[in-house]
C-alpha cells in the first residue's frame, strides 16, 4: 500500500494517543498531494491537518512540511518520508521512518538509518505493514 494510504491511519493512531505530529515529505508538491490525500482517504473520517498555506501552523495537530528542520505544532512525533533523514531526532518522543520495503534500495537506505540510529543508543522497533493494512510488529 502507498503511502497516501498507510499514513493515515498512522497518523489516526498518534491522534488517537493524544499526540501531534509534524510529517515531512519531499517537496512541496508533495506537501500539496498529501494534504489533498488527507481529506480525501475516508468517506466518514475526518483528520485534522494542515500546512503552512493554512496558516495556524502552532494548533495544527498534523502539519505536513516538505522543510526537515520545522515543527512548528511542537509534535511529539516526526514523521519521515520518501527517504528524508535528520540528524537531530531527540526532540521528539517518536520517530516514523516509513519507507517502501519493496523497493531494494530504500530498504537498504533505511537500514542504514536504523544501524546508525541504533549505534547512537535511540530504542528502535520495527513494523511491518501487512497485506490488509494493518501493522504488525517484527521482532
Amino acid at each position: 500500500m502507498g503511502l497516501e494510504v498507510a499514513l493515515p491511519k498512522l497518523l489516526e493512531k498518534v491522534l488517537a494517543q493524544g499526540m501531534r505530529s509534524v510529517v515531512v515529505l519531499g517537496s512541496e508538491e508533495r506537501v500539496a498531494a498529501m494534504d489533498s490525500a488527507l481529506w480525501t482517504y475516508g468517506q466518514r473520517t475526518f483528520l485534522p491537518h494542515g500546512t503552512s498555506a493554512d496558516g495556524a501552523s502552532n494548533e495544527q495537530p498534523v502539519y505536513l512540511t516538505a522543510d526537515p528542520g520545522e515543527n512548528p505544532n511542537g509534535a511529539q512525533v516526526l514523521v519521515l518520508t520518501e527517504g528524508i533523514f535528520i540528524e537531530d531526532i531527540n526532540g521528539f518522543d517518536r520517530v516514523l521512518d516509513i519507507f517502501d520495503g519493496t523497493d531494494a534500495e530504500a530498504l537498504a537506505v533505511a537500514w542504514g538509518r536504523w544501524k546508525g540510529l541504533g549505534d547512537a543508543g535511540h530504542t528502535l522497533t520495527y513494523w511491518q505493514q501487512t497485506d490488509a493494512g494493518g501493522w504488525k510488529k517484527k521482532e
